[in-house]
């Protein structure tokens, strides 16, 4: 064979040794995932980016935090007078106390797992954790980082002199630089800053208001999960399905199977009349609704319509059922039966956006829309916009017949007006412990108090005690209130007025850790303090939490309807 006509067949070769060389992408982490706002009273503000310390960086940008919005990695999540909660898609949840930091360091894919890294960079945070099918999760506050490979309820309190962390249900283990800590039920460890010999372990104080209040949170979600995933059709988790229970009710409609619908509405509701739309850079435009029950039904399934059924009413994603055609009285068509991954498909909104001319409305998705195909649910209506910049869904325009609307993939960037309102900066607050018989509890200073951080001693001192207080700790603190007091302005976005803002950046705390360590090469499962690991066997969802031994044998791969949370009573410590 010439080589004339040996060159085409290793061109072949060569091209394809290349194509097998480059990794896969799905193999590879992807950070993709979204993450729920889920509960938020008070004062929650929000960043989308950060660089370094959010409590020392000038030029974050910082938003108001609505209920239901998306999070993604990178975000930055603050307290003031508020508190939050945060819905992870395995049914893991995070809770944030007054005056407190957290970061979502690293929300990545891996190999169908999910990677949660979290760092509380001030403040006091609850975690309940319900890793599925390898999924990590840890999180980082001060000089050491939390991992919990099985499900484990535990508290982290990160302030400027010092850490601790409080098992409540579930075991975790906590790693400082090359030493790993296992923490069982009922025990709390703490560190002072930058002391390497001080790690103190004890049992837990007596439960706070902050406790009772993620203890009654954990019960209501886990109660409300288990009633509605009976018409789910689906033995997968789902963030935000616990509250279509709460606040709707499901009912049998003929062929199209179980729907829900919110109570108080009547026949002419529609969906999308409460919430704003959100730019993201990377999804374009989000429906962030303003109910509590408004996570699901606008990332996850589709809608339909039925005049027998009451009007409008959300389908939820199932592995399979039946749908009448696009009319009313057609026929019945079985949708084909699918695998599904073990995560419902997040879409920005569950809805397509079709243009006339200069009009641009949206039409919710029916379950059986194909892409780029004209909606089914176009003949009862098109949400349009109240004003050229706001489509709020409360006018329907009819679709006339023979009308022409073009389906757009995405609508045009300027389409609507952002609905996010520019917020101020947090204030890192002073915090520091105090130990007694009962345990180690963290107490928060406020800004006009007289115990300020002494950094050449490296603690807490009264600056009102001379007998105690170094001239260098009166002085910071003097520097501390003078700057609380002062007015500060930051830029705001596009043609926002400037903001002011009622308080200063205080003084840089001591150097902390802030960067996670590496997710172990192992997929799931817990790292051991002797260097081993073994997969975690939890497959449920809920407040079973007697550590992974009494797992009874769950699937890593499904979540069972869950049982209530226990310690309802007792705040959610044991005694």
């Amino acid at each position: 064979m010439t080589f004339r006509k040996l060159l085409p067949f290793l061109l072949l070769v060569l091209l394809a040794a290349l194509f097998l060389s480059v990794p896969s992408a799905s193999a590879d982490s992807s950070h993709a995932r979204i993450i729920r706002l889920s509960v938020v009273t008070g004062d929650v503000r929000f960043a989308t980016k950060t660089h370094g310390d959010p409590l020392s960086d000038s030029e974050t940008n910082w938003d108001r935090a609505q209920l239901n919005l998306p999070i993604r990695q990178g975000y930055v999540l603050a307290t003031d007078n508020g508190r939050t909660e945060v819905e992870f898609e395995n049914g893991t949840l995070a809770f944030l106390r007054e005056n407190t930091v957290l970061e979502f360091y690293d929300l990545s894919l891996k190999d169908g797992a999910l990677i949660t890294r979290l760092v509380l960079r001030q403040g006091s945070a609850s975690f309940h954790v319900n890793p599925v099918d390898g999924d990590y999760f840890s999180a980082t506050g001060g000089d050491f980082t939390v991992e919990a490979g099985s499900r484990a309820t535990f508290r982290l309190d990160n302030f400027d002199d010092g850490s601790t962390v409080e098992d409540i249900a579930g075991h975790v283990n906590v790693l400082h630089e090359d030493q790993t800590t296992r923490l069982e039920k009922g025990r709390s460890l703490s560190m002072k800053a930058g002391g390497e010999s001080s790690v103190s372990i004890g049992r837990l104080p007596e439960p706070d208001e902050f406790d009772r209040w993620v203890s009654g949170q954990i019960d209501t979600v886990s109660t409300a999960t288990a009633a509605t995933m009976q018409y789910t059709n689906s033995p997968y988790y789902a963030a935000g399905f616990g509250s279509l229970y709460s606040y709707g009710s499901w009912f049998n409609c003929g062929g199209y199977g179980f729907g829900w619908r919110p109570f108080g509405v009547g026949y002419g509701w529609s969906p999308f009349t409460d919430g704003q739309w959100i730019w993201d850079p990377s999804f374009g435009w989000t429906w962030a609704s303003y109910q509590p029950w408004g996570w699901a039904p606008y990332h996850y399934g589709g809608w339909l319509f039925d005049t027998g059924c009451g009007g409008w009413f959300y389908s939820p994603p199932l592995l399979y059922g039946y749908y009448r055609g696009a009319y009313p009285g057609g026929p019945v068509r079985r949708r084909p039966p699918v695998v599904h991954a073990p995560r419902p498909l997040y879409r920005p909104v569950t809805g397509v956006f079709v243009r006339n001319n200069s009009t641009v409305g949206i039409v919710p998705m029916h379950p059986l829309d194909g892409k780029g195909k004209t909606p089914l649910n176009l003949e009862h209506g098109i949400l349009s916009p109240t004003a050229s910049s706001d489509l709020s869904g409360r006018r329907v325009i009819a679709s006339e017949p023979g009308e022409k609307w073009q389906t757009l993939k995405s609508p045009p960037k300027d389409a609507f007006s952002n609905g996010l309102v520019p917020s101020t900066p947090p204030v890192r607050v002073s915090r520091t412990v105090l130990e007694g018989s009962a345990g180690t509890r963290v107490v928060s200073t406020s800004r006009d108090s007289s115990i300020v951080y002494d950094p050449k001693e490296h603690r807490f001192l009264n600056s009102n005690n001379p007998t105690n207080a170094s001239s260098a700790g009166e002085k910071e603190g003097l520097a501390q209130r003078e700057r609380a007091n002062a007015p500060a302005v930051r830029g705001a976005r596009g043609n926002m007025d400037r903001v002011p803002s009622t308080t200063a950046r205080n003084t840089a705390a001591p150097p902390r850790n802030s960067v996670p360590p590496p997710v172990p090469r192992y997929s799931g499962g817990e790292r051991s303090s002797v260097g081993g690991g073994e997969r975690s066997t939890w497959g449920g969802w809920g407040g079973s939490h007697s550590g992974a031994s009494s797992a009874g044998g769950g699937s890593t791969h499904s979540a069972p309807a869950p049982a209530p949370a226990p310690h309802a009573s007792s705040g959610g410590r044991p005694h």
